[in-house]
This record gives structure tokens, sequence and C-alpha cells, in this order.
């Protein structure tokens, strides 16, 4: 199960919340908005197609606030802020992810 999809999960078991994940593709920063098992990127353009991951397995996580949802880009309300994968561990475990 890659990366992406279990945070996706995550926000499937966890609907109040919203993950803005920081990442590296291709050696580009990207920014990716997870809520309710969908992924949208907020820097370029996101696929039409659900199954096609926003987040390959080849991306490099750099950090991954959860938020209280709805997201509110000029009000945000972290629960946690500059994640790293290892520390999101925790949560993805406890919520059965």
């Amino acid at each position: 199960m890659t990366p992406g999809f279990r945070l996706e999960q995550y926000t499937l078991k966890r609907p109040q919340e919203v993950l803005v994940v920081s990442v590296v593709l291709d050696g580009e920063p990207d920014e990716v908005l997870i809520f309710r098992g969908f992924s949208s990127s907020l820097m370029r353009p996101t696929a039409a197609d659900p199954e096609v991951p926003i987040i390959p397995e080849a991306a490099e996580l750099q950090a991954i606030d959860v938020l209280v949802a709805p997201y509110r880009p000029d009000q945000p309300q972290h629960l946690h802020q500059g994640l790293a994968w290892a520390e999101m561990l925790p949560l993805l475990e406890s919520a059965g992810v």
C-alpha cells in the first residue's frame, strides 16, 4: 500500500480532518490536499481519473499537516503541523490504515 493511498484511506476514516502534504515529485515541489479519500494537487494539474495516484510511490514526502475540515486557507486550524512520515504512522495505525 503506497503512502498516498494510506493517507487517502486515513481521511476516509477521519472525515473531520484534511491533510496537506508537501512532497517532491521528479525534483519539483508540490502540495497535495487530501480530504475524504481524494487527493488534489494545489500546485499542478490533477488528473480527472481518481485512480491516477497524485502521490506516486517514488514521491519524497517532506511534511504532513493535519487540519480540521473543512480546510480554510485563510484560517487553517492545525491539529498537527510538519509531521514526518514516521510521525504520521501512529496516526495511520490508530485509524486502522
